[in-house]
């Protein structure tokens, strides 16, 4: 399991988002606090947007650790965005350690990262890269299944070159993780997967915590919204603001202490933040029960608080 993050807000230094909070995404990538094995060393990588220059983003990978990589360091001392996506990478058994299968990847305008698993991915890797255009298939570098999930999520989304919005890219998500579930479902393959997906576009968000088995819990998500991120005189919080400073921070693991503002998603919620940062969290029941894969969608009245109530609209689908 791997650990990231991903920001957007007003422009700030790449080095308060990974080496300034007090438990900043260099620090999980050797002392994870919500992980058994603490360590993310098989690799680093970091994307951001400059609008002005390019839609499109800029990627540097590296398959050093994260902590002792100097260029990473003098990098974000000098790299300023309102969008950034950081992941560490530990790299699951069997895959390789390149920078080819380093996250976040991309396509287009679009960023993708993912901690956690498809279970069965070499049983179904065959059938997965089948299906998918051309365009997807030969823009797949590396050999990890994060990377060829990013590979259906394009398929499902449609039109890379339009402008989709965050519930858009929300639905593609989620019908992603339905595809990969029914594939997996197909092998027999009983096992649990653990998707947590997080993908923009550079003004929109949808992040995902998925486990298919919901006896499980997966892997941790957090976020913090509608106040501003700041870093001075070493220290890191989020403080309360007008609507022009708000930000938007969603990470594997809090990076500060003040707890009281960042929410957990909980387990098998879909989260989206729009480009007015205006969040929305919905509960996607996805479940694999042998060689079937039963859906149904509880949406969320409001806005943030996974204590609100919910209401059913019935969607529901078993595929066999």
């Amino acid at each position: 399991m791997c650990r990231f993050l991903c920001y957007m807000g007003p422009e700030i230094l790449l080095s308060d988002l990974l080496y300034s909070p007090n438990n900043s995404l260099i620090l999980q990538s050797y002392k994870s606090k919500e992980r058994k094995e603490p360590l993310n060393g098989d690799g680093f990588g970091v994307g951001w947007y400059a609008p002005k220059i390019s839609p499109t983003p800029c990627v540097f990978t590296s398959l050093t650790p994260a902590w002792n990589n100097q260029n990473l360091k003098r990098l974000s001392e000098h790299v300023k965005s309102s969008c950034f996506f950081a992941h560490v990478r530990a790299a699951s058994p069997g895959m390789m350690v390149s920078e080819a299968n380093c996250h976040p990847f991309q396509f287009g305008r679009y960023l993708w990262m993912h901690n956690g698993t498809i279970q069965g991915f070499w049983q179904i890797r065959r059938r997965l890269r089948a299906s998918l255009p051309d365009a997807f298939y030969n823009a797949i570098e590396g050999t990890t299944d994060s990377e060829h999930a990013f590979a259906v999520y394009l398929k499902m989304l449609g039109d890379t070159d339009t402008q989709h919005s965050a519930k858009e890219m929300g639905q593609a998500l989620v019908s992603t993780i339905v595809q990969l579930e029914r594939w997996t479902a197909e092998t027999k393959i009983v096992a649990p997967s653990y998707y947590n997906f997080a993908v923009t576009d550079g003004q929109n968000v949808a992040a995902i915590r998925y486990v298919s088995d919901q006896t499980l819990e997966p892997a941790s998500l957090y976020y913090a919204t509608d106040r501003r991120y700041q870093c001075a005189d070493g220290i890191c919080q989020l403080v309360d603001c007008d609507q022009r400073e708000r930000a938007l921070v969603i990470a594997s693991e809090r990076l500060s202490e003040d707890n009281d503002h960042w929410v957990r998603v909980a387990p098998n919620h879909l989260l989206t933040v729009n480009q007015n940062l205006e969040a929305n969290v919905e509960l996607m029941e996805i479940q694999r029960h042998g060689s079937t894969v039963e859906t149904s969608s509880l949406y969320r009245r409001g806005r943030q608080s996974n204590q609100d109530q919910f209401y059913t609209r019935q969607v529901r689908r078993t595929y066999e």
